[in-house]
């Protein structure tokens, strides 16, 4: 007994316990069976419980009872991960599992175990970062789309590979994978010890780029270290913060890449540019938004119903084992997905995310019959569901920028060109895009006199009254309006007549040396008797007075004879 009072004790860092140390190995082997699910007698698991001890080893009688311990002990961290003294074995050690081991454990499962399917493992993985955030690859072996640029055999490819790296200007729409493949090169950068600087432009300062820049410059003289800098949003530095970067970019102290969504033409610097290759990427494909669709259901571990058998389980996912109510979703779901998010990853990702939570929250089930003979109940994602989370078809639209500019040129290229179908196509693309009605009417109003003319002079009372109606109703119910202007606008006759002449005498003023020719006298209005002596009205024929056509001059002198409608033949 004396020999047992004078053996150190050594505490549990699981459940802080103090025993003997020549018990605390099996004593923690008891503990975590005990919180994996098998209850050890006398403890409850402490799974949720702060791994504090509850009091240092020597504030306790080694023979004093458990019971007469005072519960409430000051806290302190516990060291026995550190090797304490007393032979206690580190659970770090060879046959034991720590708790970050038991973690690590439970996570192998979501990445395709027979648990991956459960509801509460899925609940998890959508908690925390956004799904497209989670899922941002980290190799351009990952990289789904955008082929064109970033092909097996293209240049910027093989120069990514070789970690030669040039100054880009990422330009594409939101979510083609402007800021993923920036992510890539970071990867590899780092990997290959070049220094990666991430700035946003609509939080950055010129101050912040300033300092990137001087560390930049230490680092390559001190230690011969490049440096890439990458501004996300890169249009929203105005034109002097942009100039920071050009001596910089032109003496290699920085490879710079900037992301940007509006065109590079007009928001970045002409001196920048030429500085930087433009890459431009476009809208994902709807095969590349299935393919990151497909990998977002396998790494959340839900099924895919086919279309020919929805209630059989296919090869993307594996049957849960859980208690768990197992989650599928419909082939034809993705597919629509894939459409309706427009080309945007980040728009298909979130729609599946908020699809998979809002039907988890639900919590209803449905009978499956997921194997041959037998059945079990699960949750199920349907097309509708997809749908509702997404409200509506995703139509990219910036009524400021590239996109208003390149809708509104094809809706007067297709009407110009008689094609009512494609007319009604970019109004309504316009118009579902948030677009101001108004805008639209006046454009109908200037091609009304533009390519119709004098072909149907009517037009122009048709986009004037469009433009009234427009204005007294608003949208939704003025786009009626606007479709029948437009199909009016399409089939009618054109003429360009008055535009190319009146563009004629626009060139001839221009054109025109010297002093602009005075108005003759005979065609100047003589209010006074001094203009009535200075010879202003003099021998003007008042046309209505003559039956007969009156032979008169109406052009200066230096231009009689002119006839600005003479190219309307050829």
């Amino acid at each position: 007994m004396e020999g047992a009072e004078e053996e150190p004790l050594v505490q549990c860092p699981v459940c802080q316990r103090e025993l003997p140390a020549a018990h605390i190995n099996s004593h923690l082997d008891r503990c975590l069976e005990a919180e994996e699910g098998e209850a050890e007698p006398g403890s409850s698991p402490s799974c949720k419980r702060p791994r504090l001890a509850a009091a240092p080893p020597g504030s306790q009688a080694a023979g004093e009872p458990e019971e007469a311990r005072p519960a409430a002990a000051p806290p302190v961290f516990s060291l026995f991960h550190k090797g304490r003294g007393g032979g206690g074995q580190s659970p770090g050690a060879p046959g034991r599992r720590s708790g970050a081991g038991r973690e690590e454990a439970a996570a192998k499962p979501e990445d395709g175990g027979s648990a991956a399917g459960s509801g509460a493992s899925l609940a998890r993985k959508l908690e925390g970062k956004p799904l497209a955030e989670q899922l941002r690859p980290d190799t351009l072996g990952d990289y789904v789309g955008q082929e064109r640029v970033l092909g097996a055999q293209t240049l910027l490819r093989s120069l990514l590979e070789s970690h030669e790296i040039p100054s880009l200007i990422l330009w594409g729409p939101p979510g083609c994978g402007k800021t993923t493949l920036a992510h890539i090169i970071a990867n590899s950068s780092k990997k290959n010890g070049t220094r990666f600087v991430t700035l946003s432009a609509t939080s950055a300062k010129t101050n912040d780029v300033r300092d990137v820049i001087s560390q930049a410059q230490s680092e390559k003289r001190l230690f011969k270290r490049k440096t890439i800098l990458f501004i996300d949003e890169i249009h929203r530095f105005n034109k002097s913060q942009q100039d920071t970067f050009l001596p910089h970019v032109e003496c290699g102290t920085v490879t710079l890449i900037g992301a940007t969504t509006e065109n590079p033409s007009f928001q970045v610097n002409a001196a920048l540019l030429s500085r930087c290759r433009v890459i431009v990427l476009e809208k994902l494909s709807v095969e590349a938004m299935e393919a990151i669709l497909m990998r977002a259901v396998r790494f959340l571990g839900v099924q895919v119903l086919g279309q020919s058998d929805q209630h059989s389980s296919s090869a993307t996912g594996s049957s849960s084992e859980s208690s768990e109510f197992p989650v599928f979703i419909e082939e034809k779901a993705l597919n629509t997905l894939a459409y309706l998010c427009d080309g945007d990853a980040r728009t298909g990702l979130n729609g599946l995310q908020l699809a998979v939570q809002a039907r988890l929250a639900a919590g209803k089930t449905t009978p499956l019959n997921i194997t041959e003979g037998g059945s079990a109940d699960g949750i199920v994602i349907t097309e509708e569901h997809v749908k509702e989370g997404l409200q509506r078809s995703h139509i990219l639209y910036d009524r400021a920028g590239e996109e208003h500019y390149n809708c509104i040129s094809a809706l007067h290229k297709s009407m110009r060109g008689s094609d009512e179908n494609a007319s009604l196509y970019w109004l309504a693309r316009m118009l579902e895009g948030g677009e101001d009605p108004l805008y639209v009417a006046r454009r109908l109003v200037r091609f009304a006199s533009e390519d119709i003319g004098l072909a149907d002079p009517l037009a122009l009372t048709q986009a004037v009254a469009a433009y009234q109606g427009c204005h007294f109703i608003g949208m939704p119910e003025c786009e009626v309006i606007l479709a029948q202007c437009v199909v009016y606008f399409a089939r009618a006759p054109k003429s360009i007549e008055v535009y190319r002449a009146y563009n004629n005498v626009k060139e001839c003023l221009r054109m025109h040396t010297g002093p602009l020719p005075p108005v003759p006298l005979h065609l100047r209005n003589a209010p006074t008797r001094l203009m009535k002596n200075l010879g202003y009205g003099k021998g003007y024929k008042y046309n209505p007075m003559y039956k007969e056509p009156v032979d008169q001059d109406y052009l200066p002198e230096e231009l009689k004879g002119t006839d600005f409608f003479k190219e309307r033949k050829s």
